[in-house]
């Protein structure tokens, strides 16, 4: 895919974030591996941390069946829950602090998720994380009528960014970043992080407007019901939860 635009200054240093989880509600479900890492301008990591986590809840088989990791290796393997889920608040943090955004993909997911886990530990919880940078959210707002699903998979190979190993935390977080930039250089974005943080605000509640609009017309949700469109971090589990890897 051409490049139609040089990359934006800001996204020449970009933080990536994923987790690996036992299944898809933000609120019950539990971290079992995360990476927080950074990348340079040519989307090579510089910097890469790694955890694996027993969290403390049977891994169901259909979350092992994604990302490979029982519950008996977690538990021999894995750190414990809320030391993990400490430090990668701490990672998390001091990228933020230092003015790097952060990548991640479907971010409501996997900052969600993260946040009810610091509750859940006694810790406190990241508090309204900005910069944050969505290719999801991102991609769906400037090539909106592109057919087909939008898993990390599928929008990497779009944007001919090689993921050999999905739903591998670290392969995801990096993933993530060069779509980001990928994006950066195929698309006019604003001018600062800062407002493209803004403007995502504002566009995932609205795609989260148009999938309710379908789900009704489908039957998948009642007239009453709505997809939560809070970015980046919900403050509920939704009606619809979606691991988009």
């Amino acid at each position: 895919m051409a490049d139609d635009h040089p990359l934006p200054p800001w996204l020449s240093r970009i933080g990536v974030f994923d987790l690996e989880t036992t299944g898809i509600d933000v609120a019950a479900d539990r971290i079992v591996t995360a990476h927080v890492g950074v990348l340079d301008a040519d989307g090579q990591q510089i910097v890469a941390r790694t955890w694996l986590a027993d969290p403390g809840i049977e891994i169901p088989e259909g979350a092992t069946a994604v990302h490979g990791i029982t519950t008996e290796r977690a538990r021999e393997e894995g750190r414990p829950a809320r030391e993990v889920v400490a430090q990668v608040l701490i990672a998390l943090r001091s990228l933020l602090d230092q003015g790097v955004p952060v990548v991640a993909y479907n971010a409501s997911y996997d900052l969600s998720l993260l946040a009810h886990e610091a509750v859940r530990h006694g810790l406190a919880p990241l508090s309204d994380p900005a910069p944050i940078i969505d290719p999801f959210v991102i991609d769906k707002a400037f090539d909106r009528y592109r057919r087909g699903k939008r898993t990390l998979s599928i929008v990497a190979e779009h944007y001919a960014v090689a993921l050999s190993d999905a739903h591998e935390a670290s392969a995801d977080a990096i993933a993530a970043g060069r779509v980001a930039q990928a994006i950066g250089r195929q698309f006019p974005l604003p001018g600062t992080v800062h407002d493209l943080h803004t403007r995502q605000i504002g566009w995932a509640r609205a795609q989260a407007e148009s999938l309710t609009e379908y789900f009704i017309s489908v039957g998948r949700l009642e007239p009453d019901d709505a997809v939560d469109g809070t970015w980046p971090v919900r403050p509920h589990s939704p009606v619809e939860s979606t691991r988009l890897v």
